[in-house]
């Protein structure tokens, strides 16, 4: 009999394993997929050094680039003593037809789309299309995310880097999609290509892998396991719960809750991943493609999130992934949650049922039906009584 059975290995149920073991608790992690760590495993791919010294490891980000940020100090110095992190800076680029832009939206960005140099010829341009975004609005509130991205951010923007993008991450067109998924736009009058504000960010130095295995030390773990695979007599799920006192939910809360009220709905995503004959393939981690045409969102060059300079050319290969996103069925992975009005209604009923229970404790991106970064899951656990 374990104190807790805690479902998903991922980086909530990971940070709630290490939370209950440092308390003296027994745990349980079981995973269905093959490996803990949830979406931010990383696959170790070795390569060969150019000088014939061996080969070296580039961890792929298996399900998509993670990036770790935060502001909070006490945040960092925790997640770095699990395991040290390095100095990477998110600076992603966004390629639309053959040009390059900067993301995000800052004076670089300006420059290469209307040839200006000061921020406030960017200003004055920025401010006037925003303008005219408004005008045809006549006075009412937009209706969906084009009218409430033009507000934002005018025309020219809009359509070299968001329209296309979003159209491809949503599956509908924009003028299909309510306004609040874009409540806010970043535009910076500066040239600084640091994505994030927050003043720590960085990747783990070996990958992601070490720091789960580093929260995941202590505990026992189950991986290929399902909690809803059909037991023998009766329903899985409750033959495992005989096993610990309380348990930590971490999947979809429909599906603890047999799906009563109808099943909630996602986004999901299809990776291919490419090796490469080139040392460096595009120069930088990620690069957006915000043109409808490509049918991938961005690509993703791995070793750049862990070699920095001309040290990429010591590997003569490189691993590239290609993201898609796609509607999401059973099967698939579900990675985002769609918050419209329905699936709103729907998450609120079955959350008034985790409410109720007195041994369960849900927790994460599918259990709470919310997008979550790292950081903001490793500071809620660490700061639960």
């Amino acid at each position: 009999m374990y104190d807790y059975l805690i479902v998903g290995a991922g980086l909530y149920g990971s940070m709630m394993a290490y939370k209950l073991n440092n308390q003296g608790k027994s745990c349980l992690v079981i995973d269905k997929r093959g490996h803990v760590g949830g979406n931010v495993y990383c696959t170790p791919v070795s390569l060969p050094v150019g000088d014939g010294r061996g080969e070296t490891v580039i961890n792929v980000h298996e399900y998509g680039a993670h990036i770790f940020h935060t502001s909070n100090k006490e945040v960092w110095d925790f997640v770095n003593s699990i395991v040290p992190f390095n100095r990477y800076t998110n600076s992603p680029l966004a390629r639309y037809k053959d040009q390059l832009y900067n993301l995000p939206f800052n004076m670089n960005t300006f420059a290469r789309i209307w040839g200006i140099s000061t921020p406030a010829e960017a200003m004055r341009i920025v401010e006037e299309q925003r303008r005219e975004a408004k005008e045809r609005l006549n006075g009412r509130e937009p209706g969906n995310l084009e009218e409430q991205a033009l507000m934002l951010v005018g025309r020219d923007i809009y359509e070299i880097l968001i329209k296309g993008y979003t159209e491809k991450q949503w599956g509908r067109k924009c003028v299909d999609l309510p306004p609040f998924i874009i409540r806010r736009l970043p535009v910076r009058f500066v040239f600084d290509n640091n994505y994030f504000n927050d003043l720590y960010q960085g990747i783990p130095i070996g990958g992601y892998n070490l720091l789960i295995e580093g929260l995941l030390k202590g505990c026992d773990t189950m991986t290929g396991t399902d909690f809803f695979a059909p037991g023998a007599d009766k329903p899985q799920a409750e033959n495992w719960r005989q096993y610990a006192r309380k348990l930590v939910f971490t999947g979809k809360i429909d599906e603890f809750y047999a799906y009563r009220y109808g099943k909630l709905d996602y986004r999901s995503l299809r990776f291919e991943h490419e090796l490469h004959d080139t040392a460096n393939y595009q120069g930088n981690a990620v690069v957006n493609y915000t043109s409808a045409d490509v049918p991938y969102t961005r690509t993703i060059e791995h070793k750049h999130f862990e070699m920095f300079g001309d040290r990429v050319y010591d590997i003569p290969q490189t691993v590239v992934s290609k993201e898609y996103p796609q509607e999401w069925h059973e099967g698939l992975e579900p990675y985002y949650p769609v918050n419209d009005a329905r699936n709103t209604e729907l998450y609120a009923r079955y959350k008034a049922l985790a409410d109720k229970e007195t041994d369960v404790i849900f927790g994460g991106r599918l259990a709470e039906y919310k997008y979550y970064d790292m950081a903001p899951i490793v500071e809620r656990v660490l700061n639960m009584e």
